[in-house]
């Protein structure tokens, strides 16, 4: 898609003031292509460099972190948290350590979350934050000494009022509770609301594990449904086998979907009969070790492809859910080639442009992570409710709401690329309803 003539300046000059941030200048083109119409049909949204102003965080820290490995050496790492709009609310995002962690990742990732955030229609603005340490490989005392260094210069810039950071890619729950064991001991507050992805002893959410999987999962049928369709009798790939996908391919059962494949960064899995997610979780979240058990494990009927892409295997339905652009436009084509109906981003901006584009052009039912994977932010917003009035909801309560909430964004979406006349485009419908709920409230605020 073209970008208005109006707006191609401002991303010239996002890319200038960025130079060789890839990832956030592919972010900001995205949105930028979808807002020619708004700027069209109300042309105030280009008054007071709002939109300049959407493109610029609102803060940036980078810092060193310290510590010292099980031999007593001490190792160096560079940490990051993007504070890029606080229009809606405190800052909100993930945390993510791992070693392609740059500014250039942790600001894209920033600036999707705001948007993300928006959909949710809570009361939070968007954040992210990480560090390019590698958790792989660490004993839980590394891992301890490493998340202690980390919060002891973040607690400076977070507080349940400013900027609530969260788990991402490398952070679960064992990191959330040594980063908020260090936050308390250093401001000796117990601030429950500080950090999201808590373990339930201590203030976390039910169903935040599984959240971002299942929201996705829950979109992705809403999406099918409006085509008289829906996730049963379906074969679907999963990229992945952490969090995000294990919880997809649950709820995906769930829905009578049967799992064909999933991976990690060695390598792919296929299992016609149906992957066996019992299996898949002893493997990830128990024994913590490489997909390749899986076929070893399960033997029969299942075998692994180490390297090889896990988008070769035919399927009716994707479910990219492992890092940014792993799905290129050679995987969407051999996917279009297999039949593929629809494609639901679990992870990040997991597809490139050009997938993304060969996807609308087939026809092909397409739902963008900033919509699809809100479900884990909306249920960390949920954990900060719950926190704030000192009360704990039931994993059904917790899942009632996450579902609606889905629904909610789906419709949202696919009314706004009605209205701004792209009916099922649901990439322009995000884009579109998350910017403009982020500029009403910029305009109500005042330039600041």
């Amino acid at each position: 898609m073209k970008i208005d003539e109006k707006l191609q300046p401002i991303l010239d000059e996002v890319i200038r003031r960025n130079a060789g941030e890839v990832e956030f200048h592919q972010a900001v083109r995205e949105v930028l292509e979808s807002l020619g119409r708004v700027v069209a049909k109300h042309p105030s949204y280009a008054d007071n460099a709002l939109i300049e102003r959407i493109c610029e965080p609102e803060r940036q820290i980078i810092f060193r972190v310290p510590w010292t490995d099980d031999r007593g050496q001490v190792r160096i790492n560079r940490g990051f948290r993007v504070q890029f709009n606080s229009a809606l609310g405190p800052y909100k995002g993930g945390i993510r350590f791992h070693p392609s962690v740059n500014a250039g990742i942790i600001k894209f990732l920033g600036f999707e979350q705001t948007f993300k955030n928006a959909l949710t229609g809570m009361p939070i603005g968007g954040g992210k934050g990480g560090s390019d340490f590698n958790p792989r490989g660490c004993s839980d005392g590394e891992i301890m000494r490493f998340c202690q260094s980390f919060m002891t210069e973040l607690h400076r810039h977070i507080g349940e009022y400013t900027d609530v950071p969260a788990g991402d890619i490398g952070v679960g729950g064992r990191e959330i509770g040594y980063m908020f064991g260090q936050y308390k001991r250093l401001t000796n507050r117990y601030e429950a609301g500080v950090l999201t992805g808590k373990a339930l002893f201590y203030g976390g959410s039910r169903a935040r594990r599984e959240a971002t999987g299942y929201g996705a999962t829950y979109f992705v049928q809403r999406m099918l449904e409006t085509r008289g369709d829906g996730f049963a009798g379906k074969k679907v790939i999963v990229s992945g086998s952490g969090n995000v996908a294990i919880y997809t391919m649950e709820k995906v059962i769930q829905f009578g979907g049967v799992v064909v494949a999933c991976s990690d960064s060695n390598g792919y899995v296929v299992d016609e009969s149906g992957v066996d997610l019992d299996l898949v979780k002893e493997i990830k979240e128990v024994r913590r070790e490489r997909i390749s058990e899986y076929a070893r494990l399960k033997g029969a009927g299942s075998h692994y492809i180490p390297g090889g892409c896990v988008w070769d295997t035919p399927a009716d339905v994707a479910m990219p859910s492992a890092t940014q652009n792993e799905l290129t436009g050679k995987d969407a084509r051999t996917l279009i080639k297999n039949g593929v109906i629809a494609v639901g981003e679990g992870a990040n901006m997991p597809s490139t442009p050009d997938a993304v584009r060969l996807f609308q052009e087939a026809g092909v039912l397409f739902a963008p992570g900033k919509a699809a994977n809100a479900g884990g932010v909306a249920t960390s917003a949920l954990e900060m409710q719950q926190n704030a009035s000192r009360d704990s909801w039931t994993f059904e309560q917790t899942e009632r709401r996450l579902a609606r909430i889905m629904s909610d964004i789906h419709d949202q979406c696919a009314g706004t690329a009605e209205e701004y006349g792209a009916p099922g485009d649901y990439v322009l419908g995000a884009n579109v309803a998350g910017f403009v709920r982020v500029a009403e409230a910029m305009n109500a605020l005042g330039v600041i």
